[in-house]
């Protein structure tokens, strides 16, 4: 299409961690009208996984502006610039807050931007909550037809609206098919917070350590999502990497960091409890396991992937077991899909935006839950994000949203450490003191 007829769509992303920002800028990418021109605008949450320069770099998006906001920063700049696209890439309670504001800060208005919100990967956890927080946005995106399934049933199950839920994929699948490597290459994919206990993280890097002894003639690697000090969307109180260093590794084994898509690029097997990391792996047919060895558990949200044909043990694997995952799952799940089909994921969304951007008006923003509603629920989340239960600014909320100075900057930055090393290193010290 010629430059003089392609369409300019102006999208703002709205995340609160470094995986949400990457799910929410490629989101963005993958489900604006084709032939279109993007100017996209990142808003960071300010909070306590707000992403660090290093994390962002990672995940490989580079947006035309890109600024730490408050959620009440946020919705002033909302209501005084005009957009076509808003991704809400937020925790669940944090979308509500937004829509709430949202609506109130386009009241009046003749015509305002389509809201897109979503989830990262999985959802193996507070499926009805985390639905119910995200019911007002005109999209709410399912990553699989098993998702989006059980997203219009929980919809229609409690009287709301469920036309916003729309089938996709993740944004963030692709690269090469699995050829073989020399030399073989295992990569656990860790998580922060899965598992939590001291006994069970420990156990699983003992195991992976003991793999790479029996193994001597394969790389291991330990995949990690983020470094000492550094938070992701999960606190992790437990690093791996202290951990490691008192383990006592072999040569053959090592910790990476990085975009977890370069790493499967030399990957030949690729272990987790439960991490997104395994549907990415299963996209490019890479062997993935999904480990059984703390048991098959909703808390570990290992249960997902019952059926899946992938579970196994660290026994197994020193063994020589490879898994061979189901096709009808797999492609369930939205992945591992040739042909095009992966890219054609996005159709629907395309087209849904599409019609909505070309409408003359667009109705209010109608989240399912209201002070009606939900009395005893909504004005507790609202607050938490400085808004009333009308969706206004709180008295004391921040009164602009210009840059920070210097000085305020560098506090910021103090308090944000002081509460990581709260987290990672003061809060297990209190914990096992407490169990004595």
């Amino acid at each position: 299409m010629p430059a003089s007829t392609r369409k300019s769509l102006r999208v703002a992303v709205l995340a609160d961690s470094d995986t949400r920002w990457k799910w929410g800028s490629l989101t963005a990418s993958r489900v604006s009208p084709a032939e279109s021109d993007i100017r996209l605008d990142g808003f960071l949450l300010r909070g306590r996984a707000t992403p660090t320069a290093r994390q962002l770099q990672e995940v490989g998006v580079r947006p035309d502006s890109l600024r730490e906001v408050t959620g009440v920063e946020f919705l002033r700049a909302m209501g005084r610039e005009t957009y076509d696209i808003v991704v809400l890439a937020l925790v669940g309670g944090a979308v509500q807050a937004m829509l709430h504001g949202l609506g109130r800060a386009w009241d009046g208005r003749t015509r305002r931007p389509v809201v897109v919100t979503g989830y990262v990967g999985v959802v193996y956890e507070k499926l009805a909550d985390g639905l119910l927080l995200r019911h007002g946005a005109d999209l709410v995106l399912a990553n699989s037809r098993q998702d989006a399934e059980r997203f219009r049933a929980v919809y229609e199950g409690v009287g709301a609206d469920a036309s916003s839920v729309t089938e996709v994929a993740l944004p963030f699948l692709g690269g090469a098919e699995h050829r073989g490597h020399d030399p073989y290459t295992v990569v656990f994919a860790a998580q922060p917070s899965v598992p939590e206990s001291r006994k069970d993280r420990t156990y699983l890097l003992d195991r992976l350590i003991r793999h790479a002894r029996l193994h001597p003639d394969r790389q291991v690697l330990l995949k990690l999502r983020s470094r000492p000090g550094e938070h992701t969307t999960h606190i992790e109180e437990l690093p791996y990497q202290k951990l490691a260093e008192k383990a006592g590794p072999p040569a053959n084994f090592r910790l990476v960091y990085g975009h977890m898509g370069e790493v499967l690029d030399r990957t030949d097997l690729l272990v987790t409890v439960s991490s997104t990391a395994a549907l990415e792996s299963l996209h490019r047919r890479v062997p993935t396991v999904v480990l059984t060895d703390l048991g098959i558990r909703e808390a570990l949200g290992n249960h997902h992937f019952v059926g899946s044909g992938c579970l196994a043990s660290w026994d197994q694997l020193d063994a020589g077991y490879e898994p061979a995952p189901d096709p009808a799952w797999v492609a369930r799940q939205g992945v591992a899909v040739g042909g095009g089909t992966y890219e054609r994921a996005f159709d629907p969304a395309r087209a849904r935006i599409g019609e909505l951007l070309s409408a003359a008006r667009l109705p209010r923003l109608a989240p399912f839950y209201t002070p009606v509603t939900a009395p005893g629920y909504l004005p507790g989340i609202l607050a938490r994000h400085h808004l009333a239960p009308d969706g206004s600014p709180l008295p004391g909320a921040p009164a602009a949203d210009k840059e920070p100075s210097p000085v305020r900057q560098i506090v910021r930055r103090a308090a944000r450490g002081a509460y990581r090393h709260g987290v990672q290193r003061v809060a297990p010290v209190i914990r096992r003191m407490g169990e004595l």
